[in-house]
């Protein structure tokens, strides 16, 4: 696989993604990896740490560059608990748990940011504002009600299929209810 490539399109889909979801500084963002389905396999069956790195970094850069909070979801092998910054699970008093990741309990992705992050942590759940998922991992247990899929600029990344994730607040109050001046609302 052409790593350069694939930083690019990594590049060129978060910057999309992060436009059409309208990350705001202080967000949280969740992303899921089958770096085994990027490049063309089957998910779980042949995880790469270079891809791992590659796309993480990537994405992470980008994040970090506007202040939005980057967790990882993992594998189905730690339930799809996800790494952040320790001062984030302590900000927002998210129950940490013991594992360190590995590439084939974890994953590529928990992989990489593990050595990325300052201080990383597991935690058990959060609740992201917005997400991608490359590869069908299954992130949306992670992301706020109201979810809202939308196409990001590229339906792929390498062989990975590419879905993303934002959300709006739920609607409340039934035919009486009147929601014209709800900013949030206009996003869906």
């Amino acid at each position: 696989m052409d790593l350069e490539k694939l930083q690019a399109q990594t590049e060129h889909l978060i910057e999309d993604v992060i436009k059409q979801a309208d990350l705001k500084k202080g967000q949280l963002f969740v992303l899921g990896l089958s770096s085994s389905e990027v490049n063309g396999g089957v998910i779980g069956q042949h995880s790469s740490a270079e891809i791992g790195q590659v796309v993480v970094k990537a994405i992470y850069d980008k994040l970090t560059a506007i202040g939005v909070h980057l967790a990882v979801q993992g594998c189905e092998h730690l339930n799809r608990a996800l790494l952040v910054e320790r001062d984030l699970a302590e900000q927002k008093d998210l129950e940490i748990v013991s594992v360190v990741p590995q590439l084939n309990a974890g994953g590529s992705g928990q992989v990489a940011a593990y050595d990325l992050f300052n201080d990383p942590v597991e935690v058990e759940h959060i609740i992201a504002q917005a997400g991608l998922d490359i590869g069908d991992t299954a992130i949306g247990m992670h992301v706020k009600h109201v979810q809202i899929p939308f196409r990001p600029i590229m339906r792929e990344l390498g062989g990975a299929h590419v879905t993303a994730l934002k959300s709006r607040p739920k609607l409340i109050g039934g035919p009486r209810a009147s929601y014209d001046k709800v900013d949030t609302f206009r996003q869906g």
